[in-house]
């Protein structure tokens, strides 16, 4: 799509490719980070591999709940490894060109996943809305058919809305500078470099933000805020520690997922200022949350901390 969209509008492009310069400020010894990095990216890959691994034998474990876990598990996977192959690329073999149908690919596909991932937080909030607020219409309402619809409906949201974005981008005209201060294809990143007015990709991006990820977290906070009141009216402590307790891992993921989101929005305005620490947490966010949703989760859900133990026991005697 991008290759095409390029040919049609060649006499727009003078540049035939940027170059991703990884980490402002310390380009001298940012190789060092290729390997707290790396081991980031192979414990997410290893990390969701296991818990895909795990839910797809364990015959308890074959819940809607554990099916939304499996679609994040895939999610996460295909976030981190948009963005870390090209990193690890930089900082070890100093590869820092891209070409612009590649890097505008990027820019789409690091765009659709951060909005599915958001998109499967509220149906796993939704599950739990339904699991704790109506429990015994939980069998009939969320189902394996429920599971499907949202999936698909997240997937094709995101992969609709976000095409505008990297459209917009090739729509620029990039007349000299091609030296992006990133490890990615940010979309203002990008269009920062471009001759001309850029406001349309500014206005668009936020509000793509505001339509997706706000919605989704304003949705995803009526939830808990009605299992809360839910919760508060049960009058059995060991129920309402239950009850948080199946919340509690999710809970977690949200505020690291949608925090950082926020953080990186604030501190863009301070690139100029400041230009490592949005890049670190840009790049961070999109590999530290694939490698934290399995273990919180294995960590605080008992069934599944369960099923990853016979797994790995039957692994170890596999072996």
């Amino acid at each position: 799509m991008f290759q095409s969209l390029r040919n049609s509008n060649s006499s727009k492009f003078q540049l035939s490719e940027f170059i991703l310069m990884g980490f402002p400020g310390i380009h001298e010894w940012q190789h060092w980070l290729s390997l707290p990095l790396a081991l980031i990216y192979l414990l997410a890959l290893g990390a969701n591999i296991l818990i895909l691994i795990t839910i797809n034998q364990e015959n308890t474990l074959h819940q809607p709940m554990y099916y939304f876990l499996c679609v994040l598990a895939v999610v996460d996977m295909g976030l981190a490894t948009t963005i870390m192959p090209k990193t690890l690329a930089i900082l070890w073999f100093n590869a820092k060109a891209i070409s612009l149908p590649e890097c505008f690919s990027q820019m789409y596909v690091i765009h659709c996943f951060v909005g599915m991932e958001s998109g499967i937080f509220l149906c796993m909030a939704i599950d739990r809305y339904v699991a704790i607020c109506q429990p015994l219409r939980y069998p009939s309402i969320i189902t394996e058919s429920f599971v499907i619809k949202a999936t698909v409906l997240m997937v094709l949201r995101n992969s609709l809305l976000t095409i505008p974005v990297p459209v917009l981008a090739a729509q620029r005209y990039y007349c000299s500078q091609n030296q992006i201060e990133h490890c990615l294809c940010s979309n203002l990143g990008v269009t920062s470099l471009s001759c001309d007015d850029r406001t349309i990709n500014s206005i668009y991006q936020l509000l793509l933000a505001w339509t997706l990820m706000g919605s989704d977290l304003g949705m995803i906070i009526l939830s808990y805020a009605l299992i809360l009141q839910s919760v508060l009216r049960l009058n059995s402590a060991e129920a309402t520690s239950k009850a948080l307790s199946t919340c509690t891992s999710h809970l977690i993921l949200i505020l690291f997922f949608y925090t950082t989101v926020v953080v990186i929005s604030i501190t863009h305005s301070a690139a100029m200022t400041v230009p490592l620490f949005p890049v670190l947490l840009n790049v961070l966010h999109n590999v530290i949350p694939p490698a934290l949703n399995p273990m919180v989760y294995a960590l605080k859900n008992k069934e599944l901390r369960q099923g990853l133990g016979k797994v790995l026991r039957l692994g170890i005697k596999n072996s």
